[in-house]
């Protein structure tokens, strides 16, 4: 069965990125909507897949990590508005049965992703 899991890694601390909200939605066009919301854990994953079972079809997607708010957390100080406020990462799922990660790797002013296993 597929599925589609994230994880979010601060690379400025080398430590998991914990208690971020990441937020779900299938792209149609110009039109965006929300799936799901959830919020990484302490090992900066989130509890259960994101998508899966019926809801999990190929398309377009978007996850949007709320990144802003961990960095204040973390006493970081950002002007405002905040560099990466939000981190939208628009992807693809093509096929139906596949597992499908999308890790983030942050910073207060970078940001990488990759198709991770």
């Amino acid at each position: 069965m597929g599925r589609l899991t994230t994880h979010v890694l601060d690379t400025a601390k080398g430590l998991p990125g914990s208690d971020i909200k990441v937020e779900l939605y299938k792209v149609d066009g110009e039109q965006t909507t929300l799936i799901n919301t959830v919020y990484t854990n302490h090992d900066g994953r989130t509890d259960a897949p994101i998508l899966e079972g019926a809801d999990y079809v190929s398309g377009k997607y978007q996850l949007v990590f709320h990144t802003s708010p961990y960095f204040k957390k973390q006493g970081i100080e950002l002007l405002e508005p905040a560099f990466l406020d939000d981190v939208v990462i628009r992807f693809g799922i093509a096929e139906g049965e596949e597992h499908y990660h999308v890790p983030l790797l942050i910073a207060p002013y970078s940001y990488s992703t990759y198709r991770g296993s």
